[in-house]
């Protein structure tokens, strides 16, 4: 069975993968069904209205606080995001995480940041009401940020700027729910990091070499008629795929109750899961540790009562590339390495 890619239509990308490992028979999606109009601009215009550095957005946001006073602590910051509606997902402490790893090969494994901390926030009432209508919205549910400091001195919080939650989502920037999300979660940076800046980058939008969102589309095996028992037998499958190869799941969020309760019931399910591997971020964060606003990458998976597909999604490491600038060779080629293994192993498990 082959899967069927989906792509905005500025961005196809043709792509194949060989399988492997014991795979669930499911259907062949119809051709019909591998194209998406995209709603927003296509990477050539987005250049060409950035041409000029004044005007390029960043995808990456950073704000910055002294901290000399040591009064900004990870329990602070923590209390800031949940005073403004946001739960903590998770708060893992990477230094730690590293250290474990790579220590026996790297004895400073763990030691680039004094605190350097993955902490994905989920704001369960706005991203609901943008689930309605978006469903790829889960790309960022929850939204990633990295918390960082050199040695202590100051602090900083990585995120996901409006215009690029906007162009990886297909939710428009000026949509409400969007907007009150993204306004509630510069609130809570704000409250998080006192006194502090939003800083000024230096680095250029570059244009990507491949698609920025990975799309998945199949028939789910459902013999007993329970789709998400279905999904959990497939997801079986997928994880113990995907694990093998040394990414992990830190952060699994069930949002078709949610839906169901704010009265809106043509989700069969809706979940999301963030996918971690240390072997990118370790590099990576060496540089550029504003990375942590795309890692971890959240994939979502869901079913429409009238759609017959499953669909699944992730950002793509392209992100990783454009919004940060990253073009040495130490960072990218783990980037692109896990890019291809991921894409090959789920692959493998819905042809």
């Amino acid at each position: 069975m082959k899967k069927v890619f989906l792509s905005t239509l500025a961005l196809i990308v043709s792509l194949s993968f060989s399988g492997c490992g014991q795979q669930p028979t499911l259907q062949k999606a119809e051709a019909e069904n591998t194209k998406v109009v995209s709603k927003t601009h296509s990477v050539e215009q987005k250049q060409t209205m950035q041409e000029k550095k004044s005007d390029v957005i960043h995808d990456i946001r950073i704000r910055t606080a002294n901290n000399t006073d040591g009064k900004i602590t990870i329990e602070s910051i923590e209390k800031a995001f949940k005073a403004n509606g946001f739960q903590i997902s998770t708060n893992n402490d990477m230094s730690k995480s590293f250290a474990g790893k790579f220590g026996k090969t790297d004895p400073t494994a763990g030691t680039d940041f004094k605190i350097y901390r993955l902490m994905p926030v989920l704001h369960r009432g706005y991203t609901v009401n943008i689930l309605k209508e978006y469903p790829e919205f889960g790309l960022i549910a929850p939204i990633s940020t990295s918390v960082y400091s050199k040695d202590g001195s100051k602090m900083s919080i990585s995120s996901l700027s409006l215009k690029a939650m906007s162009r990886m989502t297909g939710v428009p920037e000026d949509n409400k729910d969007l907007v009150a999300l993204y306004t509630s979660l510069t609130k809570a940076l704000t409250e998080a990091l006192p006194n502090g800046s939003f800083e000024d980058l230096s680095y250029n939008v570059l244009k990507p070499d491949g698609s920025l969102v990975t799309r998945f589309a199949f028939v789910l095996p459902n013999p007993k008629g329970n789709f998400e028992e279905a999904l959990d037998s497939y997801d079986e499958i997928m994880e113990g795929e995907v694990e093998s190869v040394g990414f992990v799941f830190p952060v699994f969020t069930d949002l078709t109750e949610d839906l169901t309760n704010a009265g809106f019931e043509e989700y069969d399910f809706y979940r999301t899961v963030s996918i971690c591997n240390l072997d990118v971020i370790y590099p990576v964060h060496k540089f550029h540790p504003e990375v942590g606003a795309y890692a971890p990458c959240t994939m979502y998976k869901y079913k429409r009562k009238d759609d017959k597909f499953m669909r699944m999604g992730y950002p793509s490491v392209h992100n990783w590339t454009i919004g940060t600038q990253i073009e040495d060779e130490y960072s990218l080629e783990p980037l692109i390495k896990a890019q291809d293994l991921l894409e090959s192993k789920i692959d493998s498990t819905i042809e």
